[in-house]
């Protein structure tokens, strides 16, 4: 393994609970950075209604660096409100330019403001975190980076406090979006309550203790259908016009009218809507197979340094994972936030609805994560959490 091809060279985790075991995770090689990014206020936004909005803008961070290294492996992972991924020393400079364009693509499509940083491995290490990857494979074409080691999370905090920041840069190009897409509608929960959960390590908690309750609350998980998972197997609902349609006009280049990409995106939006409720091949598409390949291509649950999980939840199994959780944060084992809504949205990342390594991040459709961690802030100040910007809180 070169540290230019340690991700791709990594073993696949196929079972989601062996990622409780710590040894699933390998450390990021010195010579690489983390990049995170994270959007200005996006509690407000969820008030005001746009949470779609953000939740595109956080893909976005993902597909434009995907579509800017052409297709080379590299970890990233979906957060809600922002995205993290990390590259070799040698895609720095790029990321840099990815993510300065985007700062000022966000700004100027959405009057959103997005922050991003750069950090590299030993900057994070020397502070006392680590940074350990795994490459969780959800079929056999696609895979989530999953982080564990406390060096995203406080990568994150000194983002927000301002440092190792990437300035929006009006000489930036134009991010690549191709392949983003937010077309579906939300769809309602089958067992009641879409839940959103985000649990994290206190600062004084043990490892160990960390990783069994975290395999507690996927067992508790596993008795829902699916292990939770909220995307039936019919797929998620396809209203049309499509809810998204407007935002996605935003990701096309822009030298082209706004209204002409509306037009374009309308006609394959008809199109696509056509054959998936005629559910029959068409040349190289296969609606049923791409259908039963977005569910597995779901972020619905992942490790970002905690446990984030979006389930399609009862209300008793609910009631006992919030009791399980209020256990052990009086135990000084974990902080965490639920929220809960009716529905769930999807933001995917489509190169080609031929083949089988489009990918789709899952959140719940009224606030999701970014609800969830804010209601974690709120009931876990600052002088129980360490020095510094609580991971999650509004900013």
């Amino acid at each position: 393994m070169t540290s230019s091809s340690f991700y791709a060279s990594l073993p696949p985790v196929r079972e989601f609970s062996r990622l409780t075991e710590p040894d699933a995770f390998t450390p990021l090689p010195p010579d690489w950075h983390l990049c995170c990014t994270d959007i200005v206020d996006s509690t407000g936004l969820v008030a005001a209604g746009r949470y779609k909005t953000v939740n595109m803008i956080g893909a976005a961070v993902i597909a434009a660096m995907r579509n800017a290294l052409s297709g080379e492996a590299f970890p990233y992972i979906f957060g809600g409100d922002g995205a993290a991924f990390a590259v070799p020393d040698r895609h720095r400079a790029l990321a840099a330019r990815v993510l300065a364009g985007l700062r000022r693509w966000a700004a100027e499509e959405f009057d959103v403001g997005l922050r991003a940083a750069i950090l590299s491995v030993p900057q994070i290490r020397n502070a006392g975190p680590d940074v350990r990857v795994a490459r969780y494979a959800v079929s056999e074409h696609a895979d989530f980076a999953m982080f564990s080691g406390g060096g995203l999370a406080w990568a994150e905090a000194q983002m927000k406090a301002g440092h190792f920041a990437i300035s929006p840069d009006p000489q930036a190009p134009e991010p690549d979006l191709t392949g983003l897409s937010c077309r579906w509608s939300n769809t309602p929960a089958r067992n009641g309550i879409i839940l959103s959960l985000v649990a994290e390590p206190a600062s004084s908690a043990e490892a160990p203790r960390f990783a069994q309750l975290a395999s507690e609350l996927l067992t508790l998980a596993a008795e829902l259908g699916g292990n939770g998972h909220p995307i039936p197997e019919s797929g998620p609902r396809l209203r049309f016009p499509p809810a998204g349609l407007a935002l996605e006009a935003r990701n096309m280049p822009r030298h082209i009218p706004l209204i002409f990409r509306k037009v374009y995106l309308f006609g394959l939006s008809a199109l696509a809507a056509i054959l998936l409720r005629q559910r029959r091949p068409v040349g190289g598409f296969d609606p049923v197979h791409y259908l039963s390949m977005l569910r597995n291509n779901s972020d619905f649950r992942k490790f970002d340094d905690g446990l984030k999980l979006t389930l399609d939840c009862s209300p008793d199994v609910r009631d006992r994972i919030r009791a399980r959780l209020q256990r052990a944060a009086e135990d000084g084992v974990v902080r965490f936030g639920l929220h809960e809504q009716d529905a769930v949205m999807v933001t995917c990342i489509v190169p080609s609805v031929v083949r089988d390594d489009h990918v789709h991040f899952v959140d719940g459709a009224a606030g999701g994560y970014t609800q969830a961690a804010a209601n974690m802030a709120a009931a876990f100040d600052s002088r129980q959490t360490g020095p510094g910007h609580p991971r999650g809180a509004p900013g």
